[in-house]
């Protein structure tokens, strides 16, 4: 294992110790485990949500012209034509 230093602001460590001591680890152990966290998930993440939601525009059609205007009223008769088939 390497040794390394970081600078955080003072609520970021004060958040990792209490954090670290309510789920009886190290500091160092936390943020190892955030690590991997991150880079198992990082797929999840805001900008590549953008990036897969941009290239999905223009993929899909629909026989109404004006769903830009109406969207709320289509997705409230979605929800309750699935309540009344039990959904």
């Amino acid at each position: 294992m390497i040794r390394t230093q970081i600078q955080m602001e003072d609520d970021q460590i004060e958040w990792l110790r209490t954090e670290a001591r309510l789920r009886g680890v190290s500091v160092s152990q936390l943020i190892r485990e955030g690590i991997a966290f991150f880079r198992t998930n990082q797929e999840r993440f805001p900008e590549d949500k953008k990036k897969r939601a941009l290239a999905a525009v223009g993929r899909f059609s629909s026989d109404s012209a004006d769903v830009s205007e109406r969207h709320d009223d289509y997705l409230a008769e979605a929800f309750s034509d699935e309540a009344r088939h039990g959904k």
